[in-house]
């Protein structure tokens, strides 16, 4: 899935919705998002379809898909595999797992999300006006929800206690709003719902999703990058024969293959001029007019033998990490070093796309449903570990454990956003954290609880 080809910006300018852009510039506060007039809603199918492509707009911005969601969920606590030497402070507390409800970064994360659930919830509001054909009204429906259900899920993993955390029934969530804010006014001045009545909207938006979705849809969502979505979320929730149900329709229906080689997943732009590899499902695009990604900017480093590359250099891989591979792994081979240290290749190139979802993240996920239901929805645990493994040039496994299954996901997902929301899934220990310390969730920003009495701010903060 192509999220965004940033060229169509030219086009929202039309659109009220870029009233609601906030500052792609992370280094500066951010401006409370705004409302939308009554005078402004939406009137022709055409302004429906643009506001759509607004919403694809908003998942790609750097406080979101564009790098700080995955970067904060990298760097949170990870003293275990990375060494970051960055003098953003925001980022700075959060690997030290002393964050403040003042973030900035945190802060950017929440009014970009809510921002693009605003974008979201109007188009929703608006599927009257596509009346082109029934297809047509199914696919933005299908589109829009795919991506409300994509945020509210990021959401509530990063703000609230996970899963299992005592009882998500009653732990408070996020504010889940489903419809568009037009003008602000105490009614807009929710609070929280429950981590349950999140997760159960995230599961019916994504459910409904799929059914809507083709199963083509040129750059855009179509149902198996909904489905893909559908899987993870049921993992979280130990809902393991869904999980594995849809990673296998993901892996049997969607034609996408994994890359032969583990080495030709990366650098998209400098080696394969901005192809997009058949394996990533989900992603964001980067072009060389707009290709900011805090991926990038933090994870990688410039290599001179390499032109093309770029960041800050802030995070470094510690070499325990990297001595957890087998020999011969080419995912061991895949860190390079530069002035000393050691840095993964995944986000080296600048322009370089930016997975949210993989096909392997499928075989992984299939694996550990079956192996957990005892059962073999697609293909056995075995076959496909062995699959991934053959894909690095590892022998294969005989038989296969638990621990063998979770070490694959580990090594092949490692720097690509997954390290806390893992542990925490996975009860296991962040540094010197338990996986449940109040210090590993995200605070509510404080500019949120100074004007909304009626949210509740998380321990700790």
């Amino acid at each position: 899935m192509k999220s965004i080809y940033h060229n169509y910006k030219g086009y929202l300018i039309i659109l009220v919705f870029l009233l609601l852009q906030i500052s792609c510039d992370k280094r500066l506060d951010i401006l409370p998002y705004q409302s939308i007039s009554s005078d402004k809603a939406l009137l022709t199918e055409n302004d429906v379809l643009g506001t759509l492509i607004g919403c694809y707009d908003g998942i790609q911005q750097t406080q979101l898909y564009g790098g700080d969601i995955m970067v904060f969920n990298d760097l949170t606590g990870n003293s275990d595999n990375i060494l970051f030497t960055g003098t953003f402070a925001e980022l700075t507390d959060a690997y030290n797992a002393s964050m403040t409800a003042g973030n900035i970064m945190t802060t950017g994360i929440w009014v970009a999300g809510y921002n693009t659930i605003n974008r979201c919830n109007t188009v929703l509001s608006a599927l009257d006006k596509v009346t082109s054909s029934p297809d047509t009204k199914n696919r933005v429906e299908g589109e829009a929800l795919f991506l409300r259900a994509s945020i509210y899920f990021e959401l509530v993993r990063l703000f609230a206690k996970f899963y299992g955390d005592g009882d998500y029934a009653i732990n408070p969530g996020v504010p889940l709003i489903l419809t568009p804010t037009t003008e602000i006014s105490d009614q807009n001045y929710v609070s929280r719902k429950t981590v349950k009545e999140v997760y159960d909207q995230v599961l019916a938006d994504l459910e409904k999703a799929e059914t809507l979705l083709p199963d083509f849809n040129q750059k855009y969502a179509n149902k198996w990058v909904a489905a893909a979505q559908l899987s993870r979320v049921n993992l979280m929730l130990e809902r393991y024969d869904d999980a594995a149900s849809a990673a296998d329709r993901v892996i049997a229906g969607s034609g996408k293959e994994l890359s032969p080689q583990f080495k030709d997943l990366w650098y998209t732009y400098i080696n394969f001029g901005g192809v997009t590899p058949e394996e990533y499902i989900f992603y964001i695009k980067m072009t060389n007019q707009d290709g900011i990604n805090d991926l990038n900017t933090f994870f990688g480093t410039t290599i001179e033998s390499i032109q093309g590359t770029g960041g800050r250099s802030d995070c470094k891989v510690i070499e325990s990490h990297i001595d957890r591979y087998e020999d011969g792994d080419a995912r061991k081979a895949f860190f390079m070093e530069s002035g000393g240290n050691q840095y993964t290749q995944k986000h080296l190139d600048t322009y370089g796309d930016v997975p949210i979802i993989r096909l392997a993240e499928m075989y992984l996920t299939r694996a550990e449903a079956n192996f957990r239901q005892g059962t073999i929805v697609g293909a056995s645990p075995l076959d496909d570990i062995n699959t991934i493994r053959d894909r690095v040039d590892l022998a294969p496994l005989s038989t296969v454990t638990l621990d063998d299954i979770l070490k694959e996901r580990s090594h092949e997902l490692a720097f690509e956003g997954h390290y806390l929301i893992e542990a925490k899934r996975l009860k296991l220990a962040v540094g010197t954290l338990p996986w449940n310390s109040s210090k590993l969730i995200l605070p509510i920003p404080q500019r949120e609880m100074d004007v909304n009495k009626n949210l509740e701010q998380n321990e700790g903060y």
